[in-house]
Protein backbone atom coordinates (compact mmCIF):
# COMPACT_ATOMS: atom_id res chain seq x y z
CA UNK A 1 0.00 0.00 0.00
CA UNK A 2 1.14 3.30 -0.87
CA UNK A 3 2.73 5.22 2.00
CA UNK A 4 1.77 8.76 1.44
CA UNK A 5 -1.91 7.59 0.72
CA UNK A 6 -1.72 6.13 4.67
CA UNK A 7 -0.60 9.56 5.94
CA UNK A 8 -3.21 11.46 3.78
CA UNK A 9 -6.16 8.88 5.25
CA UNK A 10 -4.30 9.47 9.04
CA UNK A 11 -4.60 13.44 8.49
CA UNK A 12 -8.08 13.04 7.07
CA UNK A 13 -9.16 10.79 9.91
CA UNK A 14 -7.53 13.46 12.33
CA UNK A 15 -9.07 16.57 10.88
CA UNK A 16 -12.79 16.67 12.71
CA UNK A 17 -11.55 16.49 15.88
CA UNK A 18 -8.41 18.74 15.29
CA UNK A 19 -10.37 21.53 13.57
CA UNK A 20 -12.16 23.28 15.98
CA UNK A 21 -8.68 23.42 17.74
CA UNK A 22 -7.32 24.92 14.80
CA UNK A 23 -10.13 27.41 14.20
CA UNK A 24 -10.13 28.54 18.06
CA UNK A 25 -6.22 29.11 17.22
CA UNK A 26 -6.53 30.55 13.93
CA UNK A 27 -8.74 33.10 15.72
CA UNK A 28 -6.71 34.43 18.36
CA UNK A 29 -3.98 34.74 15.50
CA UNK A 30 -6.34 36.13 12.74
CA UNK A 31 -8.86 38.10 15.44
CA UNK A 32 -11.55 37.96 12.50
CA UNK A 33 -14.26 34.73 12.31
CA UNK A 34 -13.94 35.22 8.53
CA UNK A 35 -9.90 34.91 8.67
CA UNK A 36 -10.05 32.47 11.06
CA UNK A 37 -11.87 29.97 8.89
CA UNK A 38 -10.05 30.84 5.74
CA UNK A 39 -7.28 29.68 7.99
CA UNK A 40 -8.21 26.62 8.89
CA UNK A 41 -9.24 25.34 6.20
CA UNK A 42 -6.26 26.42 4.12
CA UNK A 43 -4.17 24.18 6.92
CA UNK A 44 -6.31 21.71 6.54
CA UNK A 45 -6.03 21.94 2.87
CA UNK A 46 -2.07 22.46 2.67
CA UNK A 47 -1.92 19.60 5.53
CA UNK A 48 -3.15 16.94 3.14
CA UNK A 49 -0.97 18.35 -0.19
CA UNK A 50 2.00 17.62 2.17
CA UNK A 51 0.75 14.71 3.95
CA UNK A 52 3.99 13.30 2.19
CA UNK A 53 6.02 15.28 5.04
CA UNK A 54 3.65 13.69 8.09
CA UNK A 55 5.53 11.10 9.56
CA UNK A 56 2.44 8.55 10.49
CA UNK A 57 2.23 8.27 14.38
CA UNK A 58 3.44 11.55 15.60
CA UNK A 59 1.48 14.41 16.68
CA UNK A 60 -0.57 15.32 14.00
CA UNK A 61 -1.83 18.48 16.22
CA UNK A 62 1.68 19.76 16.61
CA UNK A 63 2.45 19.54 12.67
CA UNK A 64 -0.90 21.00 11.79
CA UNK A 65 -0.43 23.67 14.32
CA UNK A 66 2.82 24.66 12.97
CA UNK A 67 1.92 24.54 9.54
CA UNK A 68 -1.22 27.13 10.57
CA UNK A 69 1.26 29.38 12.30
CA UNK A 70 3.65 29.25 9.42
CA UNK A 71 1.00 30.26 6.87
CA UNK A 72 0.03 32.78 8.86
CA UNK A 73 3.10 34.37 9.27
CA UNK A 74 3.50 34.18 5.46
CA UNK A 75 -0.19 36.03 5.23
CA UNK A 76 0.96 38.88 7.40
CA UNK A 77 3.79 39.37 5.50
CA UNK A 78 2.11 39.58 2.56
CA UNK A 79 -0.63 41.81 3.85
CA UNK A 80 2.16 44.07 4.91
CA UNK A 81 3.60 44.63 1.88
CA UNK A 82 0.22 44.86 0.25
CA UNK A 83 -1.45 47.38 2.37
CA UNK A 84 0.81 48.29 5.43
CA UNK A 85 -2.55 47.63 7.61
CA UNK A 86 -2.25 45.64 11.03
CA UNK A 87 -4.12 43.43 13.02
CA UNK A 88 -8.24 44.13 13.85
CA UNK A 89 -8.53 44.48 17.72
CA UNK A 90 -10.59 41.91 19.41
CA UNK A 91 -13.51 44.08 20.33
CA UNK A 92 -14.37 44.68 16.90
CA UNK A 93 -14.32 40.49 16.19
CA UNK A 94 -17.65 40.01 17.55
CA UNK A 95 -17.03 36.95 19.56
CA UNK A 96 -19.45 37.20 22.23
CA UNK A 97 -21.84 34.15 22.17
CA UNK A 98 -25.73 35.64 21.71
CA UNK A 99 -27.07 33.31 24.28
CA UNK A 100 -28.67 34.28 27.34
CA UNK A 101 -25.52 33.47 30.00
CA UNK A 102 -24.76 37.57 29.66
CA UNK A 103 -22.22 37.05 32.48
CA UNK A 104 -20.50 34.47 31.45
CA UNK A 105 -20.41 36.81 27.41
CA UNK A 106 -18.93 40.01 29.35
CA UNK A 107 -16.50 37.41 30.98
CA UNK A 108 -14.97 35.97 27.97
CA UNK A 109 -15.21 39.41 26.28
CA UNK A 110 -13.02 40.83 29.07
CA UNK A 111 -10.64 37.86 28.74
CA UNK A 112 -10.21 37.55 24.92
CA UNK A 113 -9.80 41.46 24.62
CA UNK A 114 -6.93 41.42 27.66
CA UNK A 115 -5.57 38.46 25.63
CA UNK A 116 -5.74 40.38 22.29
CA UNK A 117 -3.86 43.06 23.97
CA UNK A 118 -0.82 41.69 24.02
CA UNK A 119 1.77 41.89 21.51
CA UNK A 120 1.17 39.05 18.35
CA UNK A 121 4.23 36.84 19.84
CA UNK A 122 2.99 36.68 23.52
CA UNK A 123 -0.42 35.84 22.32
CA UNK A 124 0.16 32.42 20.68
CA UNK A 125 2.22 31.71 23.65
CA UNK A 126 -0.71 32.47 25.69
CA UNK A 127 -2.95 30.40 23.13
CA UNK A 128 -0.65 27.62 22.49
CA UNK A 129 0.24 26.82 26.31
CA UNK A 130 -2.82 28.15 28.75
CA UNK A 131 -5.77 27.08 26.01
CA UNK A 132 -4.50 24.62 23.83
CA UNK A 133 -3.07 22.98 26.67
CA UNK A 134 0.73 22.01 24.98
CA UNK A 135 3.42 22.10 26.72
CA UNK A 136 6.31 24.82 26.70
CA UNK A 137 8.61 22.55 24.74
CA UNK A 138 5.65 21.87 22.84
CA UNK A 139 5.04 25.56 22.34
CA UNK A 140 8.20 26.09 21.17
CA UNK A 141 8.81 23.08 18.78
CA UNK A 142 5.24 24.62 17.05
CA UNK A 143 6.49 28.44 16.87
CA UNK A 144 10.44 27.25 15.95
CA UNK A 145 11.41 29.05 18.88
CA UNK A 146 13.87 28.17 21.79
CA UNK A 147 12.09 27.37 25.27
CA UNK A 148 13.40 29.88 27.23
CA UNK A 149 11.70 32.77 24.69
CA UNK A 150 8.52 31.16 25.45
CA UNK A 151 8.74 31.49 28.89
CA UNK A 152 10.09 34.63 28.98
CA UNK A 153 7.06 35.60 26.98
CA UNK A 154 4.43 34.07 29.18
CA UNK A 155 5.98 35.33 32.02
CA UNK A 156 5.55 39.00 30.08
CA UNK A 157 2.16 38.29 29.08
CA UNK A 158 0.92 37.14 33.00
CA UNK A 159 2.96 40.64 33.78
CA UNK A 160 0.75 42.55 31.53
CA UNK A 161 -2.33 40.61 32.39
CA UNK A 162 -1.85 41.16 36.03
CA UNK A 163 -1.44 45.01 35.33
CA UNK A 164 -4.73 44.95 33.59
CA UNK A 165 -6.92 43.39 35.92
CA UNK A 166 -5.51 45.33 38.87
CA UNK A 167 -6.15 48.67 37.06
CA UNK A 168 -9.66 47.83 35.50
CA UNK A 169 -8.35 48.33 31.88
Amino acid sequence: MDPQKNTEDEIRAAMPALYPRLWRYALSLTTRRDWAEDLAQTTCLRAIEKSENFESGTHIDRWMFRMMHNLWINEVRKQKVRTGTGLVAVEDVGLVDEKPNSEANIFTTEVLSAVGALPEAQRMCVMLTYVEGYSYQETADILDIPVGTIMSRLSNARRKLAYLKENGS
